[in-house]
């Protein structure tokens, strides 16, 4: 937005001393024409020269002649749009379509818990867990490579009940698959699911 601001002295003496040449211009009577300006009664005018200067913005402004001018910018800058840009990548845009069931694998020191999401929706589509009752009484150990078998066996039954045949795994930043991730992901793959 923008606000303009004049100095009021210029503006009283170029308007006093058109309507003084228009005065002797047309002799006191009717104007002939029907022009804009001619509409206008004439006015005796007085020149006011005490009024304080306008002090300009601080922040954007630009002094003309007497005429400020503020401007204020909306429009982001190159680096800002560089560093933020608005644009989703087409990876980003149709991942969540191409491959909607995500498998998530937590390793605690005590338990493993693994569960499929739908990432559209965020519904669980299935869940296992050696926390779990049936799973904590009936295991010897709750961590090692036997309850990881369990757990890929129950995500891969419990998911093609929910007729999801295909699933996908992101590994976070650094991460191997290896030890007990390759396990359980070995596991899931052997019992008929398909990792894409």
């Amino acid at each position: 937005m923008a606000c303009i601001s004049a100095s009021i002295t210029n503006a009283s003496t170029i308007s006093s001393t058109v309507l003084s040449s228009r005065r002797s211009s047309s002799n006191a009577e009717k104007p002939n024409s029907l022009s804009f300006a001619s509409s206008f009664p004439h006015f005796t005018t007085s020149t006011i020269h005490s009024i304080a200067p306008i002090s300009p913005h601080p922040l954007s402004s630009t002094n003309i002649n007497g005429l400020v001018v503020h401007a204020a910018w909306t429009r982001r800058s190159r680096s800002e749009a560089e560093k933020r840009p608005n644009r989703k990548s087409w990876k980003q845009r149709t991942d969540m379509y191409m491959r909607p069931f995500l498998l998530n694998v937590f390793f605690s020191k005590r338990f493993i818990h693994a569960k499929v999401m739908h990432r559209g929706t965020s519904k669980v589509i299935s869940v296992a867990s050696t926390n779990a009752k049936d799973l904590r009484t009936s295991l010897p150990s709750l961590v090692d490579e036997n309850a990881c078998r369990t757990i890929g066996t129950l995500i891969a039954q419990r998911s093609m009940e929910a007729d999801v045949f295909a699933m996908s795994y992101e590994p976070k930043k650094g991460e191997r698959i290896e030890g007990k991730l390759g396990i359980i992901l070995e596991t899931i793959k052997e019992n008929g699911i398909i990792f894409v």
